[in-house]
C-alpha cells in the first residue's frame, strides 16, 4: 500500500483516542461547570475528575474496538467521507450499547446520565471532526509536499491507460505521480530509472507472457510494487486483493502478507523487543565487552557490511576474531571451503582468526547480541531472512533473491531450523516459506525457539 495511506491510517488511531478523551472531558466540564446552575451536581465527590478520566480511557478503548470491527482502521478499504461518518455513528452507538450493557450487568447506577449520553454525542462529533482534519492534513501533505507519494510507471497504449493517466494527473491527492508512460514494457529503460520508481502499473496486460514474467521478476527483485488491471474474470475471482486507482480496479502482486497493520505491529515488536533486550542484557554486554578487550587488542565491536532489501548497512557484532581479520579473507577463501553446499556463502570451521573468547561467544551466539541496536535503528527486524554480504548477494541465482523481499532479521526460520551446516538452498527455502506465510504468531515462535537454541545448541561457527 502507499506510504502516505499507511502513515495516515496509523495516525487515525491515536487521533480517535484523543478525540474520545476530549469528548469525555468536555461532557464533564459541561455538566459540572456550565449546567451546574440549572441542575446541581451531586456526583463530583464520588467521581472526581482523575477517576472519571481513567474511566473514560477504558470506555475509549471499547469504542476503538468497535471502530476496528466496523472497518475504520482497515488498510485495504478506502471509504468516502459520508461512509466514514456513518461508520463512526454506528460504531460509537455500538460502543455505547456495550457500556450500557456492562453497567446493567454490574447492577450499578451511573452517577450522571448526561455524562453517558453527552459523551456519546460529543464522541461522534469530535471523532468525525478529527478524521476530517486527518483527511485535510493528508491532502495538504500529498499535494503540497509530495509526502509519501508513489512514483509510478504506467504501461499501456489503450484508452483505459490514457484515461487513468489523465485521472491521476488531474487528482494530485491520489498520491500518484506518473514519471513515465510507455505503450509496452521497457525493462532496460526501467532499470535506468533505478530508485526513482516506486510502482509499475500495467494497464494493458496484452503482451507476450515472457515480457510480463520478466517485468514481474524485475519489480520483485528491485522492490518495486507491481499492479495490473484485471479482466472481468479476475475481478470476479475470490481471494484477490483488488484495489482501485482513480476509477480503475487493479490487483497488486505480493510476495508476502506482511503489509499494512502487519508492518506496524512487526515494527512495534522490534522496538519493544530490542529496547527490553538492550536494557535487560546490559550487564551481559558489559561482561562480554571486558572479556573481548582483555583477550586481544582491538575494538570491542565490529561493523560488517550487510544488505537488507537491497539496502546496505553496517551490522554490529562483538568482535570474535583478531583485529583486521577481514584482510585475510581472500587468502583463506582461496584455500578452504568447509561447506560444499554453501552456495554463494563462505564459512570455515576452526577459523584461525577466531580468538579464545570469540569461540565461546560464537558457539553461544552471544556475539550477535549487538544486532539489537540494528533492530532498534530499523536496519533489520527481530525476525527475518539472514542478512548477507554484498559480494555474496552478487553471486545469488535468480531464485535466491526471494529472500530480499522483506527486511532481514537478527534471527529467522532458517537460523532456528538447522545448524550452521544448513545447505544454502535449504536456507533459502525456509526463508521463502517465512516470507510467503508471515504472521505475528510465527514471529513469536521463532523468537522463543531462538532463545532455546542459544541456551542449548552450541553448533555455531
Amino acid at each position: 500500500m502507499k506510504k502516505a495511506d499507511l502513515f495516515f491510517n496509523v495516525i487515525r488511531l491515536p487521533v480517535d483516542f484523543g478525540m474520545l478523551m476530549l469528548a469525555g472531558l468536555t461532557a464533564y466540564i459541561l455538566r459540572t461547570q456550565v449546567l451546574a446552575s440549572l441542575r446541581p451536581v451531586y456526583f463530583q465527590l464520588n467521581l472526581p475528575l482523575i477517576s472519571y478520566l481513567s474511566l473514560v480511557a477504558v470506555v475509549a478503548l471499547v469504542f476503538l474496538g468497535a471502530y476496528a470491527i466496523s472497518g475504520l482502521y482497515s488498510m485495504k478499504i478506502r471509504i468516502g467521507k459520508a461512509e466514514e461518518l456513518l461508520k463512526v455513528i454506528v460504531a460509537s452507538s455500538a460502543g455505547l450499547m456495550l457500556v450500557i450493557v456492562f453497567i446493567f450487568l454490574q447492577q450499578a447506577l451511573f452517577n450522571s446520565r448526561f455524562l453517558v449520553l453527552g459523551a456519546w454525542i460529543l464522541a461522534m462529533l469530535f471523532v468525525s471532526v478529527g478524521r476530517l482534519l486527518v483527511r485535510y492534513f493528508q491532502y495538504i501533505a500529498i499535494t503540497r509536499y509530495d509526502f509519501g507519494i508513489q512514483r509510478a510507471v504506467l504501461i499501456g497504449g489503450d484508452e483505459l491507460a490514457k484515461g487513468l493517466k489523465t485521472q491521476l494527473e488531474q487528482n494530485p491527492s491520489s498520491g500518484y505521480r506518473i514519471i513515465a508512460h510507455w505503450d509496452k514494457p521497457q525493462l532496460e529503460t526501467l532499470a535506468q530509472l533505478g530508485d526513482t520508481v516506486d510502482e509499475v502499473l500495467l494497464v494493458t496486460p496484452h503482451y507476450a507472457d515472457e515480457q510480463i514474467i520478466d517485468l514481474v521478476d524485475f519489480c520483485h527483485e528491485h522492490h518495486i510494487v507491481f499492479k495490473f488491471v484485471p479482466n472481468l474474470y479476475k475481478t470476479l475471482t475470490k481471494h484477490l486483493d483488488v484495489d482501485t486507482i482513480g476509477t480503475v480496479p487493479v490487483i497488486e502482486l505480493k510476495r508476502t502478507p506482511l503489509d499494512g497493520w502487519g508492518k506496524v505491529f512487526k515494527r512495534t515488536l522490534d522496538i519493544i523487543g530490542a529496547s527490553l533486550g538492550l536494557i535487560i542484557l546490559s550487564p551481559v554486554f558489559l561482561i562480554i565487552a571486558i572479556a573481548v578487550k582483555l583477550n586481544t587488542k582491538g575494538p570491542v565491536f565490529v561493523s560488517l557490511e550487510r544488505v537488507s532489501k537491497n539496502r546496505k548497512f553496517d551490522l554490529y557484532k562483538f568482535r570474535s576474531m583478531i583485529d583486521h581479520a577481514h584482510d585475510l579473507n581472500h587468502e583463506l577463501r582461496s584455500k578452504y571451503n568447509d561447506r560444499p553446499n554453501a552456495g554463494p556463502l563462505w564459512k570455515m570451521r576452526d577459523d584461525p582468526r577466531v580468538t579464545a573468547i570469540g569461540k565461546f561467544i560464537r558457539k553461544t551466539r552471544l556475539d550477535e547480541l549487538p544486532q539489537l541496536w540494528n533492530v532498534l535503528k530499523g536496519d533489520i527486524s527481530l525476525v527475518g531472512p539472514r542478512p548477507h554480504q554484498p559480494d555474496e548477494i552478487a553471486r545469488y541465482q535468480k531464485h535466491h533473491k526471494k529472500v530480499l523481499a522483506i527486511k532481514a532479521g537478527a534471527t529467522g526460520l532458517a537460523q532456528v531450523s538447522g545448524s550452521s551446516d544448513l545447505p544454502f538452498d535449504e536456507e533459502v527455502t525456509l526463508d521463502s516459506f517465512y516470507i510467503e506465510n508471515w504472521s505475528m504468531g510465527m514471529d513469536f515462535k521463532i523468537i522463543f525457539r531462538t532463545v532455546f537454541k542459544m541456551l542449548h545448541d552450541h553448533s555455531a561457527v
